[in-house]
């Protein structure tokens, strides 16, 4: 169904792009600061089914339309920022509580990394500009291609945006003494990633 020497350069090429730092990451990394291990594993589960998602549509060929529609690409653009400040309004307002606020449950880790990734429609144009690029029509559907790249982008981003949260629980806990610090820098990190979308452009 896939060439196996297009796979075989896949598979680096997709490892190099999960490692590079971007807004997936930094959601998992605020994510483990903010409510421990289980929770960026899980956003970043939500994270990898977003991409897969993207990767299907476009196989689907629904992705050019977001990509050719400039309507349907601001739609979901903002509804991502409004759903990034409104994350990082909400750690604020609880900062400090009595008894803290606690932990985001890993269930809902990951219904908010997969509303973070799907609502970003820059994925979806990156998906579009890059996996096409491995597919040989000759080799099989091209649809069944684009799903199995898109499995190789999300095992590899969910190990990988998984460990950067794992491995920020571990300044989370060590931040959680310092009273309204830990929220204030994770209210941060989601500020950021809002102002990131807010100001991307379509290419």
């Amino acid at each position: 169904m896939v060439d196996p020497v297009m796979l075989l350069a896949f598979v680096p090429a997709g490892l190099a792009l999960n490692l590079t730092p971007g807004a997936d990451m930094m959601f998992c990394l605020g994510q483990g600061l903010r409510s421990g291990p289980r929770a960026s594993v899980a956003a970043s589960g939500g994270i990898a089914l977003g991409a897969f998602i993207h990767t299907a549509l476009a196989g689907l060929g629904l992705g050019a339309l977001i990509g050719t529609v400039p309507v349907a690409f601001e739609v979901i653009r903002w509804i991502g920022v409004a759903y990034l400040i409104w994350l990082a309004v909400q750690t604020v307002r609880h900062s400090g509580s009595a008894g803290d606020v606690p932990a985001k449950s890993p269930r809902r880790a990951f219904r908010a990394g997969l509303f973070v990734n799907l609502t970003n429609p820059k994925v979806i144009l990156f998906v579009l500009a890059f996996v096409p690029q491995f597919v040989v029509p000759e080799a099989g559907p091209v649809l069944g291609q684009f799903l199995i790249f898109g499995a190789v982008l999300s095992v590899g981003g969910f190990i990988i945006n998984g460990a950067v949260g794992v491995f920020a629980s571990g300044a989370g806990r060590r931040l959680a003494q310092g009273s309204r610090v830990l929220d204030w820098i994770t209210a941060s990190v989601f500020t950021a990633l809002a102002i990131r979308l807010a100001i991307l452009e379509r290419t």
